[in-house]
């Protein structure tokens, strides 16, 4: 049941109980999720075609707060990973201390294959039809895989529509003119950046020394390739569905994203066009560092001989399959779900330190949640507050993650934080106890 997302969160659950402070009675209810609503969406396309699609909302937990969790619009969306990344997203918020539980949705469609007014009725459609599950003190959806602060911004004027008034707090993750908060985008991004270099404070290493391969150049990937960059840390491969880059000497990093923010593959990046508008850097001999990368495999990506492998796509990449191949000293899961329980083993047996995603991503939530109680009170914060706010949040849960391992000499940093939101979460069930 490798590929199961959905079981292999059960095995780290279950890997976890025994380390956790958690009476089993509550165990086996946080193994459940509250609820998830299936939606057919029939949608009239540009084409003029009637297509149905469908799509979940799963509800896992609520019992710390409000539920919250993304959107994403994926082909391979279906209700055992909804339900699956519903889970994560609870132990998620636990971890980081936000009053949320954790939901999750998502829609099986392939966006590249529908125009952008296709993707509004999409969304509207999807909107309508979990509009009942959700609300500003009920569930909060965000962005995910394939969605972004337009989809929001849709999501939030149908549920506006039907309000008969605007609630900017409906959804997080919105455009800055109807209630987004700055610094939200490259959250996620950000926050794997701050781990990254919290784990080379606490393994005592030099992150100016590292070299970094990140599967995935999407939104996450890509900021947290230009945030390490900015930090001193050689990128040397990146990846989309095209295929990889590889530079040894370290990929040039802005100029990348800037031929994939215009739309460009990374196969094309690798086939010539690098060295646009790049010029001799002025004759300071940096051009040299800027070799044409060569193209690997996204399998190859994952084995190279590299301080830090950051899986920035899917889930389940990391298997029992390839893990005896990889090479990387530290992995840090800007994914969710990127390594399975086989895997995971095999890691720890080589002491190989896995930044879990649980926390290693969970910069989008907090924004998200700076966002939320910024339209609660009607106030804004500057971008600056954001990213202090952010950095203490993710910091705090990773010097508590640090202190669970090192003193319960828990097997690794996946138990370690496993352990902080199972209690947290069992805690708040306990205090609460069984309605009726």
């Amino acid at each position: 049941m490798a590929d199961d997302p959905f079981e292999n969160m059960l095995a780290q659950m279950d890997r976890a109980e025994e380390y956790a402070d958690v009476d089993h009675g509550v165990f086996e209810r946080l193994k459940h999720p509250e609820r998830t609503l299936k939606v057919t969406l029939p949608v009239e396309l540009d084409s003029g075609e009637v297509e149905v699609f469908e799509g979940y909302r799963c509800q896992f937990d609520s019992a710390r707060g409000p539920f919250k969790g993304g959107v994403r619009f994926h082909p391979t969306v279906t209700q055992r990973e909804v339900e699956a990344l519903a889970g994560w997203m609870t132990w998620k918020t636990a971890l980081v201390d936000l009053p949320y539980g954790g939901a999750k949705g998502g829609v099986i469609c392939e966006p590249k294959e529908l125009t952008q007014n296709d993707l509004e009725s999409l969304t509207r459609r999807y909107t309508e039809g979990i509009r009942r599950m959700i609300g500003p003190e009920t569930d909060v959806p965000a962005p995910d895989m394939n969605t972004n602060p337009q989809t929001m911004a849709w999501m939030m004027d149908t549920y506006s529509m039907y309000e008969g008034h605007s609630v900017p707090q409906v959804v997080t993750g919105k455009p800055l003119e109807i209630g987004g908060t700055p610094g939200r985008v490259e959250a996620t991004g950000r926050g794997v950046s701050i781990v990254t270099e919290r784990l080379f404070e606490y393994l005592d290493r030099d992150l100016s020394e590292a070299t970094v391969a990140i599967q995935g150049f999407g939104n996450v990937g890509s900021n947290a390739a230009r945030l390490l960059d900015e930090a001193g840390a050689r990128i040397v491969a990146t990846s989309d569905v095209s295929g990889a880059a590889y530079d040894p000497d370290g990929l040039d990093v802005s100029a990348l994203a800037a031929h994939v923010s215009a739309g460009g593959l990374i196969e094309e990046y690798v086939a010539g066009e690098t060295r646009a508008d790049r010029g001799d850097r002025e004759g300071d001999g940096s051009a040299d560092r800027w070799d044409d990368p060569d193209e690997i495999g996204n399998d190859e990506l994952l084995t190279l001989d590299v301080d830090v492998l950051i899986p920035a796509a899917v889930e389940g990449v990391i298997t029992a399959d390839n893990v005896d191949d990889l090479r990387a000293s530290a992995v840090v899961e800007a994914a969710n779900g990127p390594t399975t329980v086989a895997a995971d083993e095999v890691l720890t047996e080589r002491d190989v330190q896995v930044v879990p995603d649980i926390l290693a991503n969970a910069g989008g939530v907090i924004v998200s949640y700076l966002e939320w109680v910024q339209n609660a009170q009607e106030f804004s914060w500057p971008l600056e507050t954001v990213n202090a706010e952010l950095e203490r949040r993710i910091g705090t849960a990773f010097d508590q993650t640090i202190d669970q391992y090192d003193e319960k000499g828990l097997p690794d940093l996946r138990t370690a934080a496993y352990t902080l939101a199972l209690e947290r979460t069992a805690s708040a069930h306990e205090y609460r106890g069984l309605f009726p």
